[in-house]
């Protein structure tokens, strides 16, 4: 019958192709050499702080500023008034009043002197000592008016300017305070921020300006990585034991001023095996390959690294693997 030697035909060449064995796609175990990465957190800071400063004693009468509020160069974020400055002010206001009306009678003095002198009706003593007086009370007229200046510099110098733009980290005054010159009043994060990052003294060697980072997701929760960022900046003075460097990233801007962040910092190289994850099982909780000869060995499983499982232990250089699926 020509359909059943048909079937007979198909099943011969089925049992044919399964005894042939399939040959696996070898992979070969090579060491390779990887940048270490160290996974630290790092704090968001200022470049640089400015301090807005008291310039005269006195009382804190108005405060315009806040924690975390943001304010431009030279923006008056605070008033300090001193009752003294304002009764010396009233004072010198009614001097040099009292010194133009003497000014005046000694212009009037001297007028009335000239006139008699030039009819030799007074004695030229007379003449001198006019002119002397009217001298005298002008240049005093000039001095109290040059103090009154200075109080009203003074007074101007109650108004505390915002020294740089940026945002208000920490205010040091209330309303109604006394404060002597030279108090701070607010401390000021300038505009430009960076992940500041401390790291054990070790490391210090493999730190290099222009180095590439990775920042983890904010608040050091889930969520979407911030990215990549560089270092700008390896101080040259360690802290406790520690060296201090700068990341500059986007997007700082928008973070708290101390936040911190998770990122990962290149410390050095190592060797290590790099295997294909099909080349790597897991067989109750036990990770293991399957080298070329059939043998399965037991290895340890370290982090990912570019789509490949990094071995820790359990491969040689040389080893010839076959993936974990297929049987030989």
């Amino acid at each position: 019958m020509p359909g059943v030697r048909g079937v007979g035909a198909t099943l011969l060449l089925a049992a044919l192709l399964e005894a042939v064995p399939v040959r696996a796609q070898v992979f070969e175990v090579r060491a390779e050499r990887v940048v270490d990465r160290k996974a630290v957190f790092a704090t968001v800071e200022s470049v640089d702080r400015a301090v807005a400063r008291t310039r005269i004693a006195g009382t804190v009468v108005r405060l315009e500023v806040d924690e975390g509020d943001e304010v431009e160069a030279g923006q008056i974020i605070a008033r300090v008034e001193d009752p003294k400055l304002a009764l010396r002010l009233a004072a010198l206001d009614a001097g040099i009043r009292a010194l133009e009306a003497q000014l005046e009678l000694a212009r009037t003095e001297l007028a009335r002197t000239r006139e008699l002198r030039k009819r030799n009706a007074v004695p030229q003593a007379r003449l001198d000592q006019a002119e002397a007086q009217f001298r005298t009370v002008r240049a005093n007229l000039a001095a109290k008016r040059a103090e009154r200046r200075v109080v009203e510099e003074q007074l101007a110098e109650g108004e505390v300017p915002a020294p740089r733009s940026g945002r208000v980290l920490r205010v040091h005054v209330t309303r109604g305070s006394y404060v002597l010159p030279g108090e701070p009043v607010a401390d000021i994060a300038l505009q430009h921020y960076v992940l500041r990052v401390r790291l054990p003294e070790r490391h210090a060697r493999f730190l290099r300006p222009g180095d590439r980072v990775w920042i983890g997701p904010r608040g050091l929760g889930p969520g979407a990585p911030v990215g990549e960022g560089v270092v700008v900046k390896v101080y040259p003075e360690l802290e406790g034991g520690r060296v201090v460097a700068d990341i500059d990233a986007a997007g700082l801007g928008a973070y708290f001023v101390g936040e911190r962040a998770r990122i990962e910092i290149a410390a050095g190289t190592r060797t290590v095996y790099l295997v294909p994850p099909a080349y790597v099982g897991t067989r109750f909780g036990v990770d293991y390959v399957r080298l070329e000869n059939g043998r399965e060995v037991i290895v340890q499983r370290g982090i990912t690294r570019d789509g490949r499982i990094e071995i820790l232990a359990g491969l040689h250089e040389g080893d010839r693997l076959v993936p974990v699926e297929v049987r030989p």
